[in-house]
């Protein structure tokens, strides 16, 4: 007999699909009439944002003209007040050693000389000992001492700088006369240049003791972006240094400080600065002696904000006054011809750099 045709076979006996189950709700289809709607999509709002930001463009905007007006105007009001001495004197007032209230005769040489030499000596000490912890805190301290030591450092920048200078003047000043000062001039005694830069009286204040003071003073903050700055370095080129069998100080010569010289010469220009415009820790050690009489660091000289200190509130109107105005715009220029040299050292650096590459 012949099986019946597959259309009239009752649903059970039909051939089982490999694709579709046998059973129709198997499918778990929606009914009809029951189609599902999907809602639209919620319409955006317009950005009301535009508005803020440009607000914020504008407000960011006005802050720098506003330091960029600031700044001139400070320097217009320097340049008013010393007109009358800058009109008189010129710029013979750089090179001239005189300064007498009396007779009306100024120049100031012997205060710039005093905040370079002072400066100077800051950073030649402190320089190595910033880079020095720096070192120590980010690539050889163990963990648990990095973050006391490091504080303490920084607790150093927040000590007044008054208390500085009368620490300076009664402690460490005795302290140098006696151990320093005195061992050198017997050590350097009649040798040519080197046993007059020691000569003078070895009471403890003068150039020396200024310039020690200063670099006290300027260590935190030279090691704090130091170590910033190192800190910054990506994990991955140390790691791979010391993979290939470098040693901690080729690490940092060749990775470390190429990566991040920026910033340790930010750093370094950083403190400069703060050893410029240093007052009264220099006003209290450095001797505030208006004389040039050699080049040994053990004299007792002055500085340009030191004589600003002692002398501003004392001057009489015209050229005393006109003078200590004039020796507030040659510090304004030596901090700005300081600057600008550190910018045409770091774009000289980039340059040697590409031309290695």
């Amino acid at each position: 007999m012949s099986s019946p045709p597959l259309e009239h076979a009752p649903i059970s006996e039909r051939p089982v699909s490999s694709t579709f189950p046998a059973a129709a709700n198997a499918l778990d289809l929606p009914a009809e009439g029951a189609r599902t709607s999907t809602s639209p999509p919620p319409v955006r709002k317009p950005r009301t944002g535009a508005t803020a930001d440009r607000l914020f463009g504008l407000a960011a905007k006005g802050a720098a003209l506003l330091t960029l007006a600031m700044l001139i105007g400070i320097l217009l009001s320097l340049l008013a007040g010393a007109w009358p001495a800058i009109a008189k004197f010129g710029l013979g007032f750089l090179t001239s050693s005189v300064w007498d209230p009396v007779q009306n005769e100024y120049g100031g040489l012997v205060m710039i000389y005093g905040t370079l030499a002072t400066s100077l000596i800051a950073l030649i000490i402190a320089v190595p000992v910033s880079f020095g912890i720096a070192l120590f805190l980010t690539e050889m301290s163990p963990a648990w001492l990095k973050r006391p030591l490091g504080t303490a450092i920084e607790l150093l920048a927040a000590v007044p700088s008054i208390v500085y200078g009368m620490w300076g003047l009664l402690v460490f000043g005795p302290i140098l006369s006696t151990y320093v000062q005195q061992p050198l001039q017997k050590l350097f005694d009649g040798v040519p240049y080197l046993g007059a830069l020691v000569s003078g009286p070895p009471v403890g204040i003068g150039i020396l003791s200024a310039g020690i003071i200063l670099a006290i003073m300027i260590i935190p903050f030279i090691a704090s972006v130091m170590r910033d700055v190192f800190e910054v370095t990506p994990p991955l080129l140390k790691e791979s240094a010391y993979g290939l069998g470098s040693t901690t100080w080729e690490v940092v010569s060749k990775v470390v400080l190429p990566y991040t010289k920026a910033g340790v010469i930010g750093g370094i220009m950083l403190g400069l600065g703060r050893a410029l415009g240093e007052t009264m820790a220099v006003t209290f050690v450095i001797g505030n002696t208006n004389q040039l009489n050699s080049l040994s660091v053990f004299e007792a000289a002055n500085s340009i904000t030191s004589v600003l200190a002692n002398e501003f509130a004392e001057a009489g109107a015209g050229l005393h006054q006109a003078s200590l105005m004039y020796l507030g715009l040659v510090l304004f220029f030596i901090t700005f011809v300081v600057l600008s040299l550190s910018k045409l050292l770091l774009q000289q650096m980039q340059k040697s750099e590409g031309k290695k590459s």
